[in-house]
């Protein structure tokens, strides 16, 4: 079971609920967590289990790159708007994204990339975060 992290601006919001949906099969075999206002969004369309962070102006961002860089997130799918944004929200962005390459989170940021890592996690080709993530339950059981 993995850990999924699920983020999206608001004119992304809908797309993001279109995708749990279209992949609510694959998504409900592994853990969610997203910030308030996606995590309910997805939870109210789907029936999905999602843990709710703050929302993401609020401190979810930053909940999220913790998690992150602590290894216990192994996918972000993060739909983004790439219109003017204020400089808080790009310094967010850049941490966010920044801490998925030093910690080799694999991370979709449209669509079409979003489909790719759904897809290989259905396989199994993303199952190498089991030995990275210290919450996986691979290391849970073999850490005793």
């Amino acid at each position: 079971m993995m850990e999924i992290a699920l983020l999206a601006n608001d004119s992304k919001k809908e797309l993001m609920v279109q995708f749990c949906i279209a992949y609510c099969g694959v998504l409900a075999k592994h853990r969610i967590c997203a910030t308030k206002s996606t995590g309910s969004m997805i939870c109210d369309a789907t029936g999905l289990h999602i843990e709710q962070l703050l929302p993401g102006g609020q401190g979810g961002m930053q909940q999220l790159t913790s998690r992150i860089s602590f290894n216990e997130i192994d996918v972000l799918i993060y739909f983004r708007d790439n219109g003017p944004q204020d400089i808080e929200r790009t310094l967010d962005d850049d941490s966010l994204i920044r801490a998925c390459d030093l910690n080799n989170v694999p991370v979709a940021t449209n669509i079409g990339t979003a489909e790719v890592i759904i897809t290989a996690l259905d396989r199994g080709d993303i199952d190498w975060r089991y030995l990275v993530n210290p919450n996986s339950d691979y290391n849970k059981k073999h850490s005793r």
